[in-house]
C-alpha cells in the first residue's frame, strides 16, 4: 500500500496559521494533494485537542485516527511540536522539537507532566523551559512508543543544528536522550544531497515535512511508503529502519527555495553564497549577517557535495503546483485565476502529486505552458534566486 505522509503541520491555534485549519479541512486538502496520513498537528493544545476528539475518531488498531461519519481514507497521527528553551554553558538555547504518539489516551498525564515547564494553551507550538533532553526524556516516560525527531534541523533560530541554536550534533542537543532519537527533520531550506555531506547524519532516518501554516502549504515536503498496511508501527518501524523496500523516497522543496538557505540581511536586501571563509558581516548595516542552513552545513561538512550514502532513501524536488500556476500566468499564489487552473488540473488528474509526476504530454492538453513548466521542474531545470534570512527563495521556469 502506497503511504504519502506529511508529519509535520499546525493547527490554526498555532502563531501565523491559517484560521481555515480544522480537522475537516485538513483531511479535504489532504486527499486533494494526495497525502493519506497527516499528523494532526499541535495535540498538547487543549482547545485543538477538543476538536481533535470531536472530529476524529480511532481507526481499528491501527493507532491512527479517522475523521468521524465521512471517512475520506484520511488517516490522522497524533502529532505535535514543541519549543525547548534552556541555557546550556551560559548560552541561550532554543530548539524545535516533533512528538509523534500512538495512544490518545495518554495526551492528559502528558499535558499534566509538561505544563509544569510552561503553558500549553497560549500556542498550539508549546514553548518550555526544559532541555531538549528533558522533554524526550518526559515524553518517553509516558508513551514509550513516541516517536520524536528534531524539528527542520537546520534553520537558525530554532534547528538543534543551526547557527543560533549552535549544537555541532544531535548528540550534543540531546545529550543521553539521543537514543531515542532515530530520524530528523531536513527542513525546507536544505535536501538529501546537503546532509549526505555530514557524516556523522548517516545513523538517522532523513523525513520531510511541510511545516505546513495554512492548508495549501500541505505536501511541500512529504515522505513516501510501500507498507502492507496504514499503521504507527509499520510506519515508525520503516523510518526507524531506514528500509528502502518500505520507505520509498522522500519529497523536497528546492532548497534554494527556501526562507534561510543563504547567509543574509532581509532589510538590506543582501545575501551571500556561503563559504567557509566567507564574511559574516553585513556589508550594507555592517552588523552580523544572519547565517544560513548552506553555510551551517558547509562548516560541519565531511564529505564533498556528490556523496551518496549506503543505504540512502531517494528523493525527488518538487514545486507545489499552485505556484507554478501563480508564475505561469503571473497572477497572485492565492487569486481566484490561480485555484480556478488548479482546480481544473485536480479535476483531470486526481491529486496534485498526480499532476506533478504526470507525463507533460498528457498535461499539455490542458495546458501547453503550465506542461512546459511541469517539465523542466521534472527535470530539475529550474533556476533558483536563494532565500535568506526570512526571504523565500525565487524560482525562474521559463
Amino acid at each position: 500500500m502506497k503511504v504519502v505522509a506529511d508529519l509535520h503541520i499546525h493547527s490554526r491555534f498555532s502563531r501565523a496559521c491559517s484560521t481555515r485549519i480544522t480537522p475537516s479541512a485538513l483531511a479535504a486538502s489532504a486527499l486533494e494533494k494526495g497525502i493519506n496520513l497527516i499528523s494532526t498537528g499541535d495535540f498538547l493544545h487543549n482547545q485543538w485537542l477538543t476538536e481533535i476528539k470531536q472530529n476524529l475518531e480511532p481507526d481499528k488498531d491501527t493507532g491512527l485516527l479517522k475523521i468521524k461519519r465521512s471517512d475520506n481514507g484520511v488517516r490522522f497521527m497524533l502529532g505535535t511540536e514543541v519549543a525547548t528553551f534552556f541555557w546550556e554553558k551560559g548560552k541561550s538555547k532554543r530548539v524545535h522539537t516533533c512528538i509523534m504518539i500512538k495512544n490518545m489516551e495518554n495526551i492528559s498525564q502528558l499535558r499534566e507532566v509538561l505544563s509544569k515547564s510552561g503553558s500549553l494553551d497560549i500556542d498550539g507550538r508549546p514553548i518550555l523551559s526544559m532541555s531538549a533532553a528533558e522533554l524526550v526524556e518526559k515524553v518517553i516516560s509516558v508513551e514509550r512508543d513516541a516517536f520524536i525527531f528534531p524539528a527542520h534541523l537546520w534553520t537558525p533560530y530554532f534547528g538543534a543544528l543551526g547557527e543560533t541554536t549552535g549544537f555541532d550534533s544531535i548528540k550534543e542537543a540531546y545529550e543521553d536522550m539521543e537514543k531515542y532519537i532515530y530520524a530528523y527533520e531536513s527542513g525546507l531550506s536544505s535536501d538529501p544531497k546537503m546532509n549526505w555531506m555530514v557524516s556523522q547524519l548517516d545513523k538517522y532516518a532523513l523525513i520531510s515535512n511541510s511545516d505546513a501554516h495554512s492548508l495549501e502549504k500541505l505536501g511541500r515536503e512529504a515522505n513516501v511508503f510501500n507498507v502492507s498496511k496504514i499503521e504507527y508501527n509499520e510506519i515508525f518501524k520503516a523510518i526507524k529502519d531506514k528500509d528502502k523496500a518500505k520507505f520509498i523516497r522522500t519529497i523536497e522543496f528546492y532548497p534554494e527555495e527556501g526562507k534561510y538557505h543563504y547567509d543574509g540581511h532581509r532589510q538590506c536586501n543582501f545575501s551571500l553564497k556561503p563559504g567557509k571563509s566567507s564574511d559574516r558581516i553585513c556589508p550594507v548595516c555592517k552588523k552580523p549577517l544572519v547565517i544560513g542552513v548552506m553555510h551551517r552545513v558547509m562548516e560541519l561538512a565531511d564529505r564533498e557535495e556528490g556523496y551518496i550514502p549506503s543505504g540512502a532513501i531517494p528523493y525527488i524536488h518538487q514545486i507545489p503546483l499552485r505556484e507554478i500556476i501563480s508564475f505561469m500566468i503571473n497572477k497572485g499564489v492565492g487569486t481566484q485565476a490561480v485555484e480556478n487552473k488548479y482546480k481544473e488540473l485536480i479535476n483531470a488528474f486526481g491529486t496534485e502529486f498526480n499532476v506533478l509526476t504526470a507525463d507533460p504530454k498528457s498535461i499539455s492538453k490542458i495546458d501547453h505552458d503550465i506542461a512546459g513548466a511541469i517539465e523542466k521542474m521534472q527535470k530539475n531545470e529550474v533556476k533558483i534566486d536563494p532565500g535568506y534570512d526570512g526571504v523565500f527563495g525565487k524560482f525562474e521556469l521559463l
